[in-house]
Order: C-alpha cells, then structure tokens, then sequence
C-alpha cells in the first residue's frame, strides 16, 4: 500500500515538473504584435501592421480614384507601435479599421490654401496647386472682364491720347497662404478649377434660376424685380456685354446671387470727355406778380475733360478719386426773372437743382448690390454721385424746409428736406453740414459739404428720394419713390 503511494506521488510530481517546465519554455518565446492608437487611445492589438495597411489602401481605393491619388493615409495622430507580449489575444484588422473609420476621416495629399481678409478667413483644399491659381484667375475674369484682364496681363494697353483708360492694377485683396496638407475626405477637395472658381464666385450655396423674359423687359428692370445687381445679371449671361442689350420675349435668361469668397480688385486710370449740365439760376423781381417767369438767358450745355482714379471691388465701385478736370466749351447757364417777393417752403416736382458741380459720376445706380462695407446683400436706395473730392458744395435740388440735420452712423452727417408736396430728399455722408433743422432752403442753396462720414468707401454723396418720411432712426423705414428715374428729374 505504501509501496503505491509512493508511485502515485512520484507520478504526480512528474506531471508538474513536466508542465512548469513547459510553461517555462512558453515564456521564454513571446509573441510579436502590434497596438494601435489614435490621438494616444488604444484601438487595438493586431498580428500585422502591413496587413492593416494593405487593408485601409484596398477599403479606400474609391478615394484614390475620386482625387487621383496614389494613396490614401491614416488619419492625423494614428500611430502603430510593436508589442512584445505573452498574451494571444489580438483582433481582427476589419474590427480595428472599422473603429478607426468612426473616430476620424482618412486623409488625402493635397494642399490648404487660407485667404484672410481683415477678421474674415476661407480655407480651401485642393489637390493640385495648379487647379486654385486657374480658379482664382477664372474668378478675376468673371468680374473684371476677361479682355480687361488679358489686356492687362499681356502688357499691350494703349497709352492715352486724348481719352481712355489705363488698367493699373487688378489684383485679389486677401492674402493668401498654401502649405502641404493630409485632408480630411470629409472635407470638401476640389479636383478641378472650373468647380472651384464657381465657389469663388457663387459661395457654396449656389442658386440658380431661369426666368422667361416678357413684353416690356429691360435688363435692369429683371435684375431689380429678382434684388441683383445688374453687373450679378451679366455675369449669369455671358451672352450679353451691358444693361442696354435687347432682349425678347420668351428668352430665358439666368437669375443667381453672387456670393464672392475673393475680393477681386481693378484700378483704372480714367480720362473721358463729359457734358457739363447747365443750371438754371434765378433772378427775383419783387415788383413783378407772383409766379411771372421769363428765360432772360437760354442755358447750353459745356463739355470737360474729366480724369479720375476709380477702383472696383467684385464689379461694385469703391471709390472714384477727381485727378483733374479741363474745360472744353465752357457752360452757359439758364437764367429765369421770377417775379416773386419771397422763397416758398414749397418745392417742384419737375426740373431739379442738380446738387453737385460738374466733373460728377454715378458711382452706383438705385438697387440691389453687395455692400461694399458689410459685404451682404442689400438694397442700395439712393443714387451715389462721386468723382469731386472731399469739400465740394451740395446744393439742395428744390425748394424745401429742412427736417433733419445731424449725424447719424451709417448715414454719417446728412441733411433731410420736406419739400412739401410729397417728397423728401436726404444728403448723407457730408463732411459739413451748413444749415440746421427748421431752415427753409432754396432751390440750388449750398446746405453742406462732400464728405465720407458713416458707412462710406470715399467721398462722394448718397441722394435718396421717399415718397413717406423714413425717419434716419430707422435705416429701411419709409417707401422709395418710384416715380423719381435719375437723372430725369432734373430736366435732363
């Protein structure tokens, strides 16, 4: 019985030396794995870094041929470190690829071009440095004009005789910066300039119309009735070169907003001859009836030789600079014998006071624009008369009672007159004012000076006409008179 026991225990302590001994031998060869992080979390522990990497280039070959690339990387902050272990357990390369795909995007090579401007910035990815230089060049052509802009670059302007013009500079106004980058596919990458200068142009929610022309349809009148520009019209229809074009009915034509993302800037130097508009002055007779008028000098027109420094912003007018000014044929103005005692408070409605000397141009007509201070679209209500210079006298276009002279942010300093019969004028971004509420002004009085106070780009005036009173408290109150066609009511 002992003699068993023994044999029992002798065989017991065999099997433990043989399996210690195994298990010794076991961890003396560890297994070689790899552990996978992102941003420093494991995700996993697999046997194959190479096969994890064949893995995401098979699973992602839609992107190499989407943005032909060769290779599509890992995403940012993916690492794979080996790992010497005695555990066996790993998991599947699918189970880990598939965590890393719910975490972050995979990436694509590429360059991300920054375009700052003031507190404004755009981030745009490409593929091809090439595809942004050909976007952004398309983007100065759609708002400079592409023969502009190849005159401009192939150096072969016309040096000015007697009138013309001389392109300076055309140019974007952001600064711009590229570097290499792995991008995101869940970003938006273009592949091509055409999609990319429609971007530039049109913003990334681009909407676009048709609209049936009808009897009666002008150019200027659609654009106004859809709130676009009529520079926004003519960059939808490259068919037509100017507001003046025919149309006719039944034609469809292309209604879009712009939403630039580039401020594509042009700097003319501008030489043109203009016609410089008599005035009619007047002179009083206190002994003659009330309302005896006379012609005693018929009025004719003189013509000058006006040169300006004008820059366009996206096909809106920021500023226009008065170089000089020639008189060609000097102006006769009109001159009329009133017979009358006093000056009424009460204006005409026809043949208006023009309120600026000559040498003026419009710089930006009634209606919808892109506000070249806010850069949102907004309805422009007024008729902007620049190209005189800081300083020059504003007369008050009829006769009238003022309501309002003050200052306010956007207006800056302006002036209102009630002309008593319906209609209101306003003058707004005066560097002066020179009369006060309640004074009853002239038709042709002085009542400020040209200035660029409130929310202006350069001197110039911004002329309103109403219909109601729009209270300057209140930057969109009141009707705009729609009978009032510039510069028609001012007998020209």
């Amino acid at each position: 019985m002992k003699k068993n026991m023994l044999t029992i225990l002798i065989v017991f302590i065999s099997v433990i030396i043989f399996l210690l001994g195994f298990n010794y031998k076991q961890r003396q060869d560890p297994n070689t794995f790899y552990k996978v992080y992102l941003k420093d979390e494991v995700i996993g522990v697999i046997s194959s870094k190479k096969e994890l990497e064949n893995y995401i280039d098979k699973e992602n070959s839609s992107y190499k041929e989407k943005y032909n690339v060769e290779s599509v990387n890992v995403p940012e902050g993916l690492e794979i470190k080996k790992l010497t272990t005695y555990s066996d357990q790993i998991d599947s390369v699918k189970n880990v690829y598939q965590k890393l795909v719910n975490k972050e995007a995979f990436t694509v090579p590429g360059y991300q071009f920054t375009l700052r401007k003031e507190d404004r910035m755009i981030t745009v990815y490409v593929t091809k440095k090439e595809i942004f230089d050909e976007a952004v060049r398309t983007a100065m052509k759609t708002f400079v004009g592409t023969e502009d802009y190849n005159t401009y670059n192939e150096t072969v302007q016309n040096e000015i005789v007697t009138t013309g013009k001389v392109i300076e500079d055309i140019y974007v106004e952001e600064s711009i910066t590229t570097k290499n980058a792995n991008i995101p596919v869940t970003e938006t990458i273009y592949t091509n300039a055409e999609e990319l200068s429609q971007f530039l142009v049109f913003g990334q929610d681009r909407k676009k119309e048709t609209y049936v022309v009808k009897v009666g349809d002008t150019i200027s009148d659609i654009a106004y009735n859809h709130q676009i520009s009529v520079e926004e019209f003519l960059i939808s229809n490259s068919n037509f070169t100017s507001e003046k074009n025919l149309l006719f009915p039944g034609q469809e034509v292309a209604i879009e907003m712009t939403d630039p993302q580039i401020s594509v800037a042009i700097e003319t130097y501008l030489v043109e001859d203009q016609e410089a508009h008599y005035q009619t002055n007047y002179e009083y007779d206190n002994d003659a009836p009330l309302g005896y008028d006379v012609v005693i000098q018929a009025g004719e027109n003189g013509l000058e030789r006006v040169s300006s420094k004008v820059k366009v912003v996206n096909g809106v007018t920021n500023y226009i600079n008065l170089v000089s000014k020639e008189e060609l044929k000097p102006v006769v103005n009109e001159i009329v014998l009133k017979g009358t005692k006093y000056e009424s408070g009460v204006g005409s409605p026809t043949n208006w006071y023009w309120p600026t000397v000559s040498g003026w141009r419009e710089s930006s007509p009634v209606g919808y624009r892109i506000s070249p201070i806010t850069g949102r679209r907004e309805y422009h209500a007024g008729l902007d008369i620049g190209g005189l210079g800081c300083g020059t006298e504003i007369k008050a276009v009829t006769n009238g009672k003022v309501i309002e002279a003050k200052y306010h942010y956007i207006n800056g300093n302006y002036v209102c007159i009630d002309h008593s019969y319906g209609e209101y004028t306003c003058y707004n971004h005066m560097s002066k004012i020179l009369v006060k509420q309640g004074d009853i002004v002239a038709r042709g009085q002085t009542i400020g000076l040209m200035g660029d106070t409130g929310y202006a780009t350069a001197c110039h005036l911004h002329l309103e006409v109403w219909e109601t009173y729009p209270w300057r408290t209140s930057a969109v109150a009141g009707t705009i008179n729609p009978k009032i066609k510039f510069p028609e009511i001012f007998g020209r």
